[in-house]
């Protein structure tokens, strides 16, 4: 049932570099929602600990607790509503969410943007997202018995490569409006 902008709990998922964070970000913004990104908490987390991001995934991949406090804190956030919720399980794990989007794009153009992004070599980039990517299948495989690569959960799948930044955003901001206004 369609609820007010500030009830609303949009999930946005998607692979490393596909815009995930950029969109979410800007859905939240053009809607006043609060931003919740669980990438950002465990690079958070990873920095706490000294590690790199891909051994803060190999650390995660034998000890659930990472996972689950993340999961936690999506549950938490999706109860108290007036949110998007950035993160890969986001679409399993918010309770009650509106809309479950997914945004995606092909693997080298993702790469380029991770490289770009962060000033590195596309080899290194390629490598890294490759590796993070395979333990991050696996360990939601394990943990929960989610197979990311099955898109039956969402309501939106959005190509990235295909339009501008604003052009995605403006796309999904005229989902939730439609959404909102529906019967």
């Amino acid at each position: 049932m369609p609820r007010s902008v500030d009830e609303l709990v949009i999930t946005v998922a998607g692979h490393h570099g596909s815009g995930r964070s950029t969109n979410a970000k800007l859905l939240a913004d053009s809607l006043g929602l609060k931003y919740l990104s669980t990438g950002m908490l465990f690079r958070e987390r990873a920095a706490e600990l000294g590690v790199s991001l891909e051994e803060m995934n190999r650390i995660a991949s034998e000890d659930p607790y990472f996972d689950y406090w993340l999961d936690n804190r999506t549950k938490s956030e999706s109860r108290k509503r007036g949110v998007v919720i950035d993160a890969n399980l986001s679409a399993w794990m918010a309770e009650d969410p509106d809309l479950r989007v997914y945004v995606t794009c092909p693997f080298d153009v993702r790469v380029k943007r991770i490289a770009d992004r962060e000033g590195r070599e596309l080899s290194e980039v390629e490598q890294e997202t490759r590796v993070r990517e395979d333990f991050e299948q696996h360990r939601y495989k394990a943990y929960y018995g989610i197979d990311l690569s099955n898109l039956s959960v969402y309501d939106v799948i959005i190509n990235t490569s295909l339009f501008s930044v604003e052009a995605i955003s403006h796309i999904l901001k005229c989902i939730v409006d439609q959404y909102i206004a529906s019967e």
